[in-house]
């Protein structure tokens, strides 16, 4: 549990650096905030593959279903800002949305301590990120640039990515299509 605890504190360490020290970040350039990042994550995934199944909660039997339909909405507000359709000016911080979302998809379908720390510690992460990017300032709305064809794209990309990461779980062992997990 210490490298799963230590990936994600290094996650919120790495993404609030340059907020909260802007002018530290701006010296340390991209390479050593993209080196911490890369390693966070390969302490998440070694210490949640890792810790040992502690019971905390059940999951209440079918929510696989809307834990899918969930990862559908995360998935594409992720895309949201990088395809500029119509909803881009009109949702502050779509990809931090995702993350919460996708936090809430899987602590519906998990109910042990690791995937409380990890899925908890990330969603609340986001959160905190969020409300800390709303403190530095107003949010002046990007203009539209590409309409419904970046909505389109966005689309694409969704199916094209849910698929991918579908096959992923399934290749871990962990069908999302089963409607529960267990």
């Amino acid at each position: 549990m210490i490298p799963l605890i230590l990936g994600v504190a290094l996650w919120w360490a790495a993404h609030l650096f340059g907020r909260l020290a802007p002018d530290l970040r701006a010296k340390a350039g991209r390479g050593p905030v993209a080196v911490a990042i890369l390693l966070a994550v390969a302490l998440m995934v070694w210490g949640y593959r890792a810790a040992d199944f502690t019971y905390v909660y059940s999951p209440l039997p079918g929510m696989g279903h809307l834990n899918n339909t969930l990862m559908l909405v995360s998935v594409f507000l992720f895309g949201v800002g990088g395809t500029k359709g119509t909803l881009y000016p009109k949702i502050r911080h779509p990809m931090l949305w995702g993350t919460v979302i996708w936090s809430v998809a899987h602590l519906i379908v998990n109910g042990d301590l690791a995937s409380l720390v990890l899925f908890g510690g990330i969603g609340l992460w986001a959160v905190v990120q969020m409300v800390v990017i709303n403190a530095s300032g107003p949010w002046v709305r990007p203009a539209p640039v590409r309409g419904l064809k970046g909505d389109a794209m966005n689309i694409a990309g969704t199916l094209i990515l849910y698929g991918i990461i579908a096959g992923i779980h399934i290749w871990a062992g962990h069908n999302p299509f089963l409607g529960t997990y267990g």
